[in-house]
C-alpha cells in the first residue's frame, strides 16, 4: 500500500513540474530541438554557408510555427520563443567554437557583448515571422484547423 502511494504522489509531483512549463515555450523548445537534425541535413549539402545558429532560429521557428497551429498555441508567439532560443544557440555555438581561438581584449569583450545583445533583441523578431509563416504553412497547406485559444 505504501508503494502505491509513494508511486502516486511521486506521479503527481513529475505531471505538475511538467505543467509548470507554458504549453507556448514546450512548442518553442520543440522546435528547436526538431531543427537540429535539419540544419545539419542543410550544413551538409554543397556550397552551404548556414550555420548551426541561423538554421535553428529559421528553421526551429518554422516548425515551432505549425505546430503551434496544431495545438492551438498562437504561433507568432512560439516562433518568437523559438527565435530566442536559436539565437541563444548560435551565441553558444560560437562561443564554443570560434570563442576559444579569438585573443580576448577589452575592445573585443565590449564588441562581443553588443552583438550578443543586438543578436538576442533581433533573432526573437526573425523567430516572429518565422513562426507566422510556419503557421500559415500548417493552416493553409497542410489543412491544420484548430480553433484558437482565446
Amino acid at each position: 500500500m505504501e508503494y502505491v502511494y509513494r508511486y502516486t504522489i511521486q506521479r503527481m509531483l513529475s505531471n505538475t513540474r511538467i505543467r509548470r512549463i507554458p504549453q507556448a515555450w514546450r512548442v518553442a523548445i520543440l522546435g528547436t530541438v526538431a531543427a537540429l537534425p535539419a540544419t545539419a541535413v542543410i550544413n551538409w549539402l554543397p556550397n552551404s554557408e548556414a550555420t548551426v545558429g541561423g538554421g535553428v532560429l529559421l528553421v526551429g521557428s518554422v516548425l515551432a510555427g505549425a505546430v503551434a497551429a496544431n495545438r492551438s498555441v498562437e504561433p507568432s508567439t512560439a516562433g518568437l520563443r523559438a527565435g530566442f532560443l536559436g539565437g541563444l544557440v548560435a551565441v553558444f555555438v560560437f562561443v564554443l567554437t570560434e570563442g576559444t581561438t579569438v585573443p580576448w581584449s577589452l575592445n573585443t569583450v565590449v564588441f562581443f557583448l553588443i552583438a550578443v545583445v543586438m543578436l538576442l533583441c533581433l533573432s526573437p523578431v526573425l523567430g516572429l515571422i518565422s513562426g507566422r509563416i510556419g503557421g500559415w504553412v500548417a493552416n493553409t497547406v497542410a489543412g491544420f484547423r484548430v480553433d484558437q485559444a482565446s
